[in-house]
């Protein structure tokens, strides 16, 4: 056995006795009574989301009195952890965002394996092969456990969609004629933000995702690939999602170049647009804005075929354990507390997010019914620029690409930065 599947047998030994009593109850059962006070390092990365998870770490702590949470909250969360890493302190338990970095550490083996946890298999199928389609250790642990998903949906108000009569769109050409009756009766269909230049990528996702063929990101991510070379390519398979993304945003309002995110929150909470192409992450700033803004979501329709229209999400909150811990028993039993039902709706309720577990029920927010149907059903994709590598400016393109409209230049920069991320991959390995 070498040295890696040791470490996982060793882990799975400890923490197996006390997981069935970590489900509900305290976890000094499991301990000598004249053991220390066990300190956990609980890394949160989420600021808006402090006050909930001093909360439920409160409650942790008044059930397992053995037991302190420290939780560590810091401002940049990609660059903190990694240099907590570096240093060889990987925190006991944490939060991260279900993204490209959050996969580039799992598959670097640094987070344990947490497909044995009994809360593993109450996670929806759909929303755990889209984490782990990202990355694993080995390639086929998990790594992590989806804790609240987002879903990027369009927001609309449904006082000014009744008001000029216009029904939810189902396809793409109702998408389009929605638009053209708000045009035409002096509404602003959307309000977008070009100065925040990743407010593009939430429409381009559900464009891209849904458009572009199934492996895409196999092809083009494989090293030594070229769009010359290349099965797939942007040029090749990206032209529709590109021409359908310059079409919504020819519907921007004057001054859209110079609005920014807040700007754009603050609009729609305000009336002043039909619709809003953010997601549900979206929801809480609007209602920070004005608490009696009428929100309501539909899935993008990328075609004319509502058959096909899948819903892009992403898992916002990804709990893992550091694979080192010296606490595996204490760490496995907190991340069991929160991965109860009633720990997770707690959270998705004030954070406008979802409940990523098979048996959630409902979603809490009103805002979001209309995504429950399609979340139910498992039609379900990731996020299209989670496989991006960071090392391409892929919002700034999509950025430039939406001021000057130039499709033909988006689609060869695109290919061109795949190359050379690819030529990178290839160097690598020869080495």
């Amino acid at each position: 056995m070498n040295t890696e599947k040791s470490r996982t047998a060793r882990w799975r030994r400890i923490t197996g006795a006390c997981l069935a009593v970590a489900l509900g109850t305290s976890l000094a059962a499991c301990a000598p009574a004249e053991q220390a006070r066990v300190k956990l390092d609980f890394f949160q990365f989420k600021p808006e989301a402090v006050a909930e998870f001093k909360a439920l770490v409160s409650e942790f702590e008044a059930q397992n009195p053995d037991i302190d949470v420290v939780i560590n909250a810091v401002p940049d969360p990609d660059t903190a952890i990694r240099t907590l890493l570096v240093k060889g302190k990987t925190p006991d338990v944490l939060t991260l965002n279900g993204n490209g970095n959050f996969a580039d550490l799992a598959a670097s083996c640094v987070f344990a394996d947490l497909s044995a946890f009994p809360s593993a298999s109450r996670v929806k199928p759909e929303v755990q092969e889209i984490l782990n389609s990202l990355g694993t250790c080995h390639g086929s642990e998990t790594n992590g456990l989806p804790f609240a998903n987002n879903a990027s949906a369009i927001l609309y108000n449904p006082d000014i969609f009744a008001k000029h009569n216009v029904e939810i769109p189902r396809t793409w050409d109702e998408l389009i004629a929605a638009a053209e009756t708000f045009k035409a009766n002096g509404v602003a269909p959307f309000y977008m933000t070009l100065k925040d230049a990743w407010t593009v990528l939430p429409t381009y996702v559900n464009l891209a995702g849904n458009l572009q063929p199934r492996g895409f990101f196999e092809d083009i991510r494989a090293a030594a690939w070229t769009p010359q070379t290349g099965t797939h390519g942007f040029a090749k398979d990206g032209k529709e999602a590109a021409e359908k993304l310059k079409q919504l945003f020819g519907y921007r309002q004057p001054g859209a170049d110079s609005a920014g995110y807040s700007d754009g929150n603050a609009a729609f909470a305000a009336g002043k647009s039909a619709m809003y192409l953010q997601g549900s992450f979206a929801i809480p700033a609007i209602r920070a804005a004005n608490p009696e803004a009428r929100i309501a979501s539909f899935p993008y329709p990328t075609t004319n075929n509502p058959a096909e229209t899948t819903l892009v999400t992403g898992v916002d909150v990804t709990l893992a354990m550091g694979r080192e811990t010296k606490h595996p028993k204490e760490a496995a039993a907190f991340i069991e507390f929160l991965m109860r039902s009633e720990a997770m709706k707690a959270y998705t309720t004030a954070q406008s997010a979802i409940v990523p577990l098979a048996d959630a029920g409902s979603i809490a927010d009103p805002a979001l019914e209309g995504v429950q149907d399609i979340f139910g059903e498992g039609r379900l994709i990731g996020y299209f620029d989670h496989q991006v590598p960071t090392s391409i400016p892929f919002t700034a393109m999509l950025q430039q690409f939406m001021l000057d409209g130039d499709t033909a230049a988006f689609l060869h920069r695109a290919d061109n930065e795949f190359a050379k991320a690819a030529a990178r991959t290839s160097t690598k390995k020869g080495e």
